[in-house]
């Protein structure tokens, strides 16, 4: 008989849901999402739209809202999350372990000091050590994080750069189980010609040339003038550049390209997820510049490769260690234009090259699914 797992989470996301869909297939699990249903439709502070994803995020696994008692609500800081009744809900259900995804909220610690040593307390975060620099508020941050993670027993970690950060907070190779990042895959490599091709077409684009595309919020951690900055040193007249996405640096982007009367870039609102495959399979070539800090992993570059695009990451992208390599990609020093430039001519110099290296990313992206994810979650609970 399956163990009954109690999962915490803020707030319905599109790359967990499907996660939950998954598992309670194979036990029983109810996820309480402590934000309150507040968040199912928000305001996207960094995409600057309100955002309703168009995939189920409620169907086919049992969840509750519990009721946030916090004055300013929000999962962007520590008291925006306060349910005085978690833990009386939680132990309703009775289950056999519980899951917290992300401990940085008054309710999500305490319910990992409450339930520590009276059932298993597993956590999933996703934090590196990337963006990290020597100073005494880190010194202290430190200090904090081995306090919290002695509140737990066992993290399932991402990849590379978040098992590193585990370990220098205090959690031993025996509280460490591999649960990849991922998305999914058979979604965004489900083929979309047709749509692809009419993206190149009402953006003028030709079959033979390069387009190179960077999707998500035009913020400064992301640093997308970075990008526009080196194609601007690209000299071949066949390469085009595409912003997909919305945030502050929207309009210094555009009037960027206005008023110096740049040529063969391109701008498409933020689109939803059963858009986005599509726009991944229109280009030849994914960029995702980061400077950090918090870009934890990039999740986008697991979509672009599940789509058979090669990928271009900064050194602060989290994912770049486990899924870019030569073969499929490459990756440049972060704010570093002459690297990132210099990467760039070196991509686009050939389609052909780019067809086979986007060929290896969809391959090498097989082994970081949602199946993986869920079978290594199903398997340590239920050991």
């Amino acid at each position: 008989m399956t163990k009954k797992l109690a999962i915490i989470s803020t707030h319905p996301i599109q790359y967990y849901a499907p996660v939950f869909q998954l598992l309670a297939k194979k036990m029983n699990i109810k996820v309480f999402y402590t934000a309150g249903n507040q968040h199912l439709n928000k305001f996207d502070h960094g995409f600057k739209k309100k955002i309703e994803w168009d995939i189920p995020l409620l169907s086919d696994y049992d969840y509750e809202f519990l009721d946030n008692k916090a004055k300013d609500k929000g999962s962007h800081h520590f008291k925006g999350i306060i349910n005085p009744d978690a833990i009386a809900k939680i132990n309703a259900y009775q289950p056999d372990a519980i899951l917290i995804y992300g401990w940085s909220y008054v309710s999500h610690l305490k319910i990992m000091r409450h339930f520590k040593g009276k059932i298993p307390v597993y956590f999933r975060g996703d934090s590196m050590l990337l963006d990290q620099s020597v100073s005494f508020k880190n010194l202290l941050k430190g200090i904090l994080l081995k306090w919290v993670y002695q509140q737990i027993d066992t993290a399932f970690y991402v990849g590379t750069a978040n098992k590193a950060y585990f370990k220098k907070y205090g959690l031993g190779e025996n509280q460490l189980v591999f649960a990849p990042h991922a998305i999914d895959n058979a979604r965004f490599s489900t083929n979309k010609d047709n749509e692809s091709i009419k993206i190149r077409e009402r953006l003028n684009i030709n079959k033979d040339d390069i387009l190179i595309l960077f999707a998500g919020k035009l913020e400064p951690k992301k640093d997308p003038e970075l990008l526009l900055e080196a194609f601007k040193n690209l000299t071949k007249s066949n390469v085009h550049l595409l912003f997909v996405g919305n945030g502050i640096l929207e309009e210094i982007l555009k009037s960027k390209v206005i008023n110096q009367k740049l040529t063969h870039i391109h701008f498409m609102d933020f689109q939803n997820q059963t858009a986005m495959p599509a726009v991944y399979q229109a280009c030849d070539l994914f960029c995702l510049p980061s400077k950090g800090p918090g870009e934890t992993w990039g999740l986008a570059v697991n979509e672009a490769m599940a789509a058979g695009k090669a990928v271009l990451t900064s050194d602060k992208v989290g994912c770049y260690l486990d899924l870019v390599n030569e073969d499929n990609g490459s990756t440049f020093k972060n704010q570093d234009l002459s690297d990132l430039t210099q990467k760039l001519i070196a991509l686009t110099k050939d389609k052909a090259t780019l067809k086979t290296k986007g060929i290896n990313a969809f391959n090498h992206i097989q082994d970081w699914s949602f199946e993986q994810q869920v079978n290594a979650v199903y398997k340590y609970v239920n050991r």
